[in-house]
């Protein structure tokens, strides 16, 4: 598995380096944003791992460009930034997940597994029907919703947390419910990432003035449903 990093504090970078090559990855290190962002339009590695203040380019920067070429390569943000706005702004550009600074080096290691463990995103067969919840529609395999003949495009996981929703409408799932159906059992992202996911979906989906469609139960979860 080889593996991009890319952190201007070279105090941390080379350390990390060496831990990740030690569990036996294939590891670049780049200590500069314009270097880590050529090296990872290249398009050959499993998992990059992107500070996210970078000099000249950013890693927000680096994920956008990887994600306009279709690379669904996974990413990870290493960043002291822990507002749930930032997070939106993560799960907009394309991450995957995020580890805040300071952080443990075993749970570094075990978020790198849960990503490199990911199987491959399989197409979804052209006949699937579309899901319907009033007057909504999703189209799972091009990741688009339609609400009276409009289109709106969606990521991988807003299409995937869309999905479950509608799935169970007007039904209250719990926080542990969603996290299980969205990221499984074997990765377990941190408390806040699906609270920025779901704001981020009612971005999309509740322009300014329209009544919510998901709907916060607080100390239980959510639920899908005017």
């Amino acid at each position: 598995m080889r593996i991009l990093l890319v952190d201007d504090e070279v105090e941390l970078a080379e350390p990390l380096g060496h831990l990740l090559r030690r569990e036996g990855y294939a590891v670049d290190v780049a200590t500069a944003g314009d270097m880590g962002d050529r090296l990872a339009q290249q398009g050959t590695y499993d998992l990059l791992i992107l500070d996210w203040m970078l000099p000249q380019v950013s890693g927000l920067d680096i994920c956008r460009h990887v994600r306009s070429h279709g690379d669904a390569t996974p990413v990870l943000f290493l960043t002291a930034k822990d507002t749930v706005d930032d997070r939106v702004a993560g799960l907009d550009a394309g991450a995957d997940d995020y580890l805040i600074k300071p952080f443990e080096l075993r749970e570094l290691l075990a978020r790198v597994r849960a990503l490199l463990r990911r199987p491959p995103t399989l197409e979804p067969p052209e006949e699937l029907e579309r899901l319907r919840f009033g007057d909504w529609e999703l189209d799972e395999a091009n990741q688009r919703a339609y609400r009276q003949g409009h289109g709106i495009e969606l990521s991988d996981k807003e299409t995937r947390l869309l999905a479950y929703f509608m799935r169970h409408g007007n039904q209250v799932l719990s926080h542990g419910q969603i996290y299980q159906a969205i990221w499984g059992e074997t990765e377990t992202p941190n408390s806040n990432v699906l609270a920025a996911q779901i704001r981020l979906l009612r971005r999309k989906l509740e322009p300014p003035g329209a009544p919510p469609l998901i709907h916060t139960i607080y100390g239980k979860g959510y639920r899908l449903g005017r």
